[in-house]
This record gives structure tokens, C-alpha cells and sequence, in this order.
């Protein structure tokens, strides 16, 4: 009996069309999907512990040898609003930022904005679970995934990455991208990459027969797929990628 293909996948409601689709498909007896958070993602293709995995796109840097093997991925086009700065005080007045411990994609991206976009340098801090909900004086927190919904309005200010991204380069953004660290099979490529297309294609019905599990609305749910999220990794999200990691050393 073959060994099933080891596969880690982001378990925030942007994937919610990948997950539909794998596990309706006759793939999903041939693989051994598990579902994390983007750090934990990243850790386990990172020290080989899977074959392939849905990683944030700053782990990429830290790999010696590495296989983007999609024509997907999770990216946005502007404003993707699930990557979020929150602060009560204008840019030019945070002192502190605190960094989301979930996602390595985002903490850099924060600092490359700060750097090159918003001309600021605050002190980052590696933020702590339930973090979010509370905001001091002087500082900004970065939060992402399904947690910025309940978020988005609470406070002064708040500043969208993929937008502010977007505004410094004319670029869209990537924030995930299917990697393996090794060459895997074409024959395997094709049919995952077939199941993903029909994921994306099918996000209503992925919807219904897939419930997320933060009781968020239809409505909202529908809209940050369709609108906010961009799954296709065509050549300006390549692009964008290059730009990013080049940023980011």
C-alpha cells in the first residue's frame, strides 16, 4: 500500500473552498489532510513532518530547496481585509506594534510597510494570545485571519495590508502559496490542482456543504471570498512574491 501524501492546510475561512473540494474529492484516500494555523503550516513543511503544505510565503526564505506546485493560492488584489493594523492613534504617533503570532508573512510585511510605505519605526513585539483584544495607548496590534472580523470598526484607525501593499507597488499580494520540498509526482499535481480549480469555482455550494466555524454570516463569508480574496497564482502574483521575499531579506 502506498504511503498517503501528508498535507497541512490553513484552517481560517479563506481556505474554506480548498477544504470543500479535497474532501469531496476521491483524493482524500490517497492524502492525510491536516488543518493549522499558518505558523504551524510553515513548522511542519519546514522539519519535513509533511509532503506539501499551504505555508505562509515568508517561510520560503528560511528553505534550501523548495516546489511551488499550485496555480493557486490565498492572495488579494488590494483590499483583503482579514490582515489588519488597528491602533487608536494615527500612523505617525505608534510607538509599539504588536505582531501576530500566527503568520510570519504578516509580521514582515508589516515591517516592510513600516519602512518604505508609512516611513515609521516603532518598536515591534512579538505579540501573545488574546492579545487582540486589548489596545494601549501609543500602539497598534497586527491581527489576522477569521479573529479581524469581530475587529474591523472596533477601533480608530485601522490600515488593510493588502491595500497599503497595493498602494506602495501596484502589486497584488500573496500570502500563501502550496509548497512542497520535494518534487512530487505530475501525475498527483495535475489531479490537485484540478480538485483546487473546482474549490474556486464552486465557493456558494463549498459554502453550504461546508459550514465555517465562526458563525460568521453567509453574507460576509461570500463576500471576503469573492471579493477580498484572489486564489489564482498568475504571473502578477509571481511577481509580487519575487518582490516580496527580495523586500524582506
Amino acid at each position: 500500500m502506498n504511503r498517503k501524501i501528508k498535507i497541512s492546510i490553513v484552517n481560517y475561512t479563506n481556505t474554506l473552498p480548498f477544504r470543500w473540494a479535497l474532501k469531496k474529492s476521491e483524493l482524500i484516500d490517497k492524502i492525510d489532510l491536516q488543518e493549522d494555523i499558518p505558523s504551524i503550516c510553515a513548522q511542519k513543511l519546514k522539519y519535513r513532518q509533511v509532503d506539501l503544505a499551504l505555508v505562509p510565503v515568508a517561510l520560503l526564505n528560511e528553505l534550501e530547496e523548495f516546489h511551488l506546485i499550485s496555480d493557486f493560492c490565498i492572495g488579494t488584489n488590494g483590499i483583503v481585509d482579514s490582515v489588519k493594523l488597528y491602533s487608536n492613534v494615527p500612523l505617525n504617533e505608534i510607538r509599539t506594534i504588536h505582531l501576530d503570532y500566527q503568520s510570519r508573512t504578516s509580521i514582515l510585511l508589516t515591517r516592510i510597510l513600516c519602512r518604505d510605505q508609512w516611513k515609521i519605526s516603532p518598536q515591534f513585539v512579538d505579540a501573545k494570545p488574546g492579545y487582540e483584544q486589548t489596545l494601549e495607548n501609543f500602539s497598534a496590534n497586527v491581527v489576522i485571519g477569521d479573529r479581524t472580523f469581530a475587529l474591523n470598526g472596533k477601533y480608530k484607525y485601522e490600515f488593510d495590508l493588502g491595500e497599503e501593499w497595493k498602494k506602495m507597488t501596484g502589486l497584488p499580494f500573496v500570502f500563501a502559496a502550496w509548497v512542497s520540498y520535494q518534487k512530487l509526482d505530475p501525475v498527483f499535481i495535475a489531479e490537485f490542482n484540478s480538485i483546487l480549480k473546482k474549490g474556486v469555482s464552486n465557493i456558494e455550494q463549498a459554502m453550504k456543504e461546508l459550514k465555517n466555524a465562526n458563525s460568521l454570516s453567509d453574507e460576509l463569508v461570500l463576500n471576503y471570498l469573492t471579493n477580498n480574496i484572489s486564489y489564482t497564482f498568475d504571473k502578477s502574483k509571481q511577481e509580487a512574491l519575487k518582490l516580496f521575499l527580495e523586500l524582506s531579506k
